[in-house]
């Protein structure tokens, strides 16, 4: 997370923001449905861990991560194994996983740096590995009313982006709903192939 009032209102707000009611992601079983059976996961930004708690309850191999250490504690209890504090400019793994899930979580890179980050986590995919990733759609960086930065892409935007960083099968979809902060909210979805 680029700025500091971002990471201070996920250190500031843990418990009450892992402990919100919060259904599962619709798009968690087509992900989970596109990996084979035991598939190894990585998860940027778990956040309470709730998502990696499906996952693993599906039988699948989680590796949660979360740049708030206050987050990565509250998700620890939830799931019972270690969550490892790492921001996203931090990833250096190779072929290490088949799925990438950051679900509402690389809204948080600055705009100058996701090509960086997007690289990262081609490398740390296996070949044919898949991301999901979600993003609130916009034409500019900007704050919400919590002071969290976002980097409000457009689906085009994204579309260039995976395109020119050597993604395959870029879906991308878009859909109105609602996030934390309780404003109503543009989603991008980003699905694409390693």
């Amino acid at each position: 997370m680029p700025l500091d009032r971002t990471s201070a209102f996920y250190e500031e707000n843990a418990e009450t923001y892992a402990k919100r009611v919060r259904s599962l992601p619709k798009q968690l079983d087509a992900f989970l449905a596109g990996l084979a059976p035991g598939a190894a996961i990585l998860e940027l930004g778990c956040g309470g861990g709730q998502d990696s708690a499906y996952m693993l309850s599906q039988g699948f191999d989680v590796t949660p991560t979360d740049g708030s250490t206050e987050l990565a504690r509250k998700a620890e209890a939830l799931i019972g194994r270690p969550v490892r504090v790492m921001r996203f400019q931090e990833l250096d793994a190779d072929s290490a996983f088949d799925g990438v899930w950051a679900h509402a979580s690389l809204l948080h890179v600055p705009r100058s740096e996701l090509p960086d980050v997007f690289a990262r986590i081609r490398r740390a995919l296996r070949t044919g590995g898949i991301i999901h990733a979600t993003f609130k759609a916009g034409e500019a960086e900007g704050h919400d009313g919590f002071g969290r930065y976002y980097n409000y892409p457009s689906g085009d935007g994204l579309s260039a982006l995976l395109t020119k960083g050597g993604w395959r099968n870029i879906t991308i979809e878009e859909n109105d709903g609602g996030g934390y902060d309780g404003e109503p909210t543009r989603w991008i979805t980003v699905m694409a192939h390693r």
